[in-house]
Parts: structure tokens; sequence; C-alpha cells
């Protein structure tokens, strides 16, 4: 599922209506009157997305936040664990500003969470990697259709709600968070600790690699989780949290590129994209600690590399890429997509007031050249997004996470230290000049590229052999491939399946096939 605008909204309201300019063509004068009609509008359509009574959840579990009503083109009608994750955080955050009627239903979500984190799919089991499952049906059970998987930033920004919301009722009287919270987290948090530094689907759902977003989202993840561990009394969690944290810290500035000035979206995706993405200016939106002023190292808002990345972004959707922009002038802000390459629907565009129907319904997408609503209607996250602008407006921000005063380490950064040994051989004879190479869907294994497949020790022959450190507790996809005379052959059909143990080695034994 796209997260175009459901993200672009908090961009484009955040910036747009922080600045308080008067853009909207609606018959509302000033922005004050579209925050004071627009804020209990999103309220409404945020809370009837979630069930079991949510005007427009039926059928969905208690607690689970649906992406959408939208049945057909497209069909929307799932629970996304970056979604709901991100709707919480909101939800936690309005709670503890002192809306006290959300605490029944941030209770719901959590028991939903705790569930919906034994269910087997796709991806794994909650121990074999399922945890990186990016969404579910809304009764609870597994999506089994193709998708972009695993997308690891759900288990972190779930974690990160949670923990926001612990913290805040431990602070005020509750002694059972060790209990019935803590179990959830850990979960979550020992996932990232040992996945952060492994490829991931990003939130667009369509690149596989390295992700701006998630390597940041799993960074603060780990600093609020080492914190929390602590506190519930686990202090060699929280040293691994925190060493991991580090190295995630580290990696995240090698996004940053000296020469353009911004920080690339992705990396070691092998497509040929300019890097610009809206979805770096997401990540400091979300990365944002009021105790952390301007600093440069988690790209606060306001920070020098935040804002030199955010004039090149929103430049680069300037002139006639989209009909709306026509005409404006510049300096001033102009309607954004994901990024300028992109064709999803061709018409992602950030949400601007002056497209918001009277009746404050938020769609996923406006069209580039009329500004129509389209796509899924009533996208919970626009509604969530509209909300946190309007509360950061009014001067609401949230608790810090411990961004302040934070250092990336000198040196090289240091990959994760959670790998175990693994073992392939292969029966194969081959002709002169042929050798036989690996490759599968994690990165250790070249994520599918022929080209940088890792070749196989012919020192047994016929039996080729290699040994590679892979991370534990991860199911995964493999074939053999047969490189030589110019020629490149696969394995036949289908591809052959492991998983990986928690500790030691393991040994896949095959014949070609």
């Amino acid at each position: 599922m796209s997260w175009a605008i459901r993200l672009i909204r908090a961009l484009s309201l955040l910036s747009v209506v922080a600045a308080q300019e008067t853009l909207w063509t609606r018959d509302v004068s000033t922005v004050d009157a579209y925050v004071a009609t627009q804020g209990p509008a999103s309220k409404d359509g945020l809370l009837a997305n979630i069930g079991p009574n949510g005007a427009k959840a039926s059928g969905a579990h208690s607690g689970v936040v649906i992406a959408s009503p939208s049945t057909s083109d497209p069909n929307y009608l799932y629970t996304w664990i970056r979604d709901s994750s991100l709707v919480y955080k909101l939800l936690v955050d309005q709670y503890a500003q002192g809306d006290s009627s959300l605490q029944a239903g941030i209770d719901e979500w959590v028991s939903s969470q705790g569930r919906l984190q034994q269910v087997s799919n796709p991806s794994g089991t909650v121990s074999t990697g399922g945890l990186g499952e990016p969404k579910f049906n809304i009764n609870e059970t597994a999506f089994t259709d193709p998708w972009g998987r695993p997308q690891r930033d759900g288990p972190g920004l779930r974690a990160i709600s949670m923990i926001t919301y612990a913290d805040y009722i431990s602070a005020h009287g509750s002694s059972n968070v060790k209990d019935t919270i803590w179990p959830f987290v850990k979960l979550d948090l020992d996932y990232v600790s040992t996945y952060w530094s492994q490829p991931t689907f990003d939130l667009w759902e369509e690149v596989n690699g390295d992700s701006f977003w998630t390597t940041a989202m799993q960074h603060r993840t780990l600093r609020q989780g080492a914190a929390f561990a602590t506190a519930m009394g686990d202090s060699q969690s929280a040293k691994t949290y925190t060493d991991e944290a580090a190295n995630a810290l580290c990696f995240l500035q090698t996004y940053w590129s000296s020469d353009q000035s911004f920080a690339l979206a992705n990396m070691n995706t092998g497509l040929n994209r300019s890097g610009l993405d809206v979805n770096t200016i997401l990540t400091s939106i979300h990365s944002f600690d009021p105790n952390a002023s301007c600093e440069a190292a988690t790209f606060q808002p306001c920070s020098d590399k935040a804002l030199a990345n955010h004039f090149a972004v929103v430049n680069s959707f300037r002139g006639d890429l989209y009909g709306i922009n026509s005409g404006v002038a510049p300096g001033r802000g102009v309607a954004i997509g994901r990024y300028k390459e992109d064709v999803y629907y061709n018409d992602f565009l950030t949400i601007n007031a002056k497209y918001t129907p009277s009746n404050g319904s938020l769609s996923e997408q406006f069209d580039k050249q009329t500004g129509n609503p389209d796509s899924a209607a009533d996208l919970t996250w626009s509604y969530a997004s509209a909300l946190t602008a309007f509360d950061r407006r009014s001067g609401k921000v949230p608790a810090s996470w411990g961004a302040a005063g934070l250092t990336p380490p000198s040196g090289p950064c240091k990959p994760s230290g959670n790998t175990v040994a693994v073992n392939f051989e292969v029966t194969a004879e081959t002709t002169w000049g042929e050798n036989i190479y690996i490759t599968g869907n994690l990165g250790q294994l070249a994520n599918w590229n022929a080209d940088g497949a890792i070749a196989l020790n012919a020192a047994s022959y016929p039996i080729w052999k290699v040994t590679l450190n892979l991370p534990p507790s991860t199911k995964f996809e493999f074939k053999y491939i047969r490189k030589g005379n110019g020629a490149v052959v696969w394995e036949s059909d289908p591809d052959n399946q492991g998983t990986t143990p928690a500790s030691g080695e393991a040994t896949f034994t095959d014949s070609w096939r």
C-alpha cells in the first residue's frame, strides 16, 4: 500500500499550516478557521476506522486500525503495522496531553498488536522474522498474497508507540507495565536489534534495499528501547540495544550526500533514481525531539541538513511536473508527491486545504492536474497527519526520546553482530568455464541479483560449497545459478527455502535441478 498522501499530508500541513499561510480557496478565510473545522472532522474520521465499534470499521477486530474502508480501486481494507503504529503514536500523545477518553482504545490496540505478533505469516513466525510482515487482514489473520516484504520499520514504530504509552502511565501510577506491555515491546526490540542492518522494503513498499526512513526509525526505537529495558530491569538487553543504536546512528550518516546536499532516500537498490524523496522529510518530522534543538546527527527538522534536504526535495517538484503547481511563485510552497520519478497512479500530491472537501473527508490522493480527491477515501493516516500538524501548530509537542546530544561513533560503522554461519552445498556437474553461484532474498544473498551472486567453491567437485553469515531465526529463499561462456542459467522453480537457526550454524545440502 502506498504511503504517498498519508505521510505527505503530515509534510504539507506541518510546513504550510505552521507557516500560517492563507492558501485555501474553500470558504475558509484563515488557517485558524480551517484547523477549527478540520480538527474535529479528522478526529471523527480517524476513530471511525478503528475496530470493533468504528462506524467505518465493520468486521475489524478490537483495536485493529483499518487503513481505509475502500474495498476496490484500491482495496485498502487491511491493517498495516506501520499505519496503526503511527496512528496510535498520535493518540498516545493526545492521551498524554489530556484526552483521557482515548485510554481504553489504546489498551485495545496494545492487545491487538500482541495477538498479531503471534500470527504466522509469509515473512515467518514470531521467532523467525514474521514481525517484519507489513499487513494483515482486519480479522487478525495473515495476508498471504504476494507483497513487498519484509518491511522492517513496523516493529520499531510499534515499539515506539507502546514505550511512549508505557512511560506515561508508569509515571502516573501504573505498576503493571512490565507484565502488560514489556513482553510485546521486547519482541519488537529484539527484532530491530537483530535485523536493522538487513535489506527492507521502504515505506512506499516498492524498493528493497537500505531505507533512510527505516534506519532512522530503527535507531530511535533502539534508543527508546534501551531506556525502557533499563526501567524494566533488563540491563543485558539495554546494553544490546544501546550498542546497536550506536551502529545504526553511524550508518544513518552514510545516507547524506555532501555533494548534493540532500539525504538519499534509499541505497543499495540497483535503481536509477535521483534519491530525492519526500520520505526523507518525513524522517525528520518523525525523528523530532523537542530537547534536541537543531542537531544534525538525527536530522532534527531545524538542522542544517534537514533544511537543505527539504529545500532540495521541494524544488524537485517545481515547474510543470504537476499542473496545480503552475504559476506558483519561487519561494512559495508547492504540491509534492513521493519522488519526481513516481508513476504510481500518476497523481500523488501533498495535501493542501485548497483541495479538502467541505465535509472534511481526507482521501489518499489528489489528482496532480485538478486537485480532485482520488483513490482510497477516508484514509486513517491522512486524518492522523492532519491532527499531528494541528497539535504542533498549537504548541503541543511529544515527549523527548533521547536524541539530544547524540553523536555518531568515530571510525567505520560496525555492522550488526547478530549472525549465524550457514553452509550451502550443492551437487552440480559443470562444463569447462562454468561456475556455480547462489543468490536469494537477503542482502547477504545479493537480493536476487545475478550480477552480485556469491560464488561457491569447487574444491570438492562436483559438490560446490560456500559458508555465509546470515541473520539468525530468519526465513529466506534462494537459488543456485550457473555462469559461464557468456550465459547465466538459473535453477528451475520453485525457490529453495530455509530458516536460519537462532544460534550456532546450519547446513543446506541440495542437488542442481
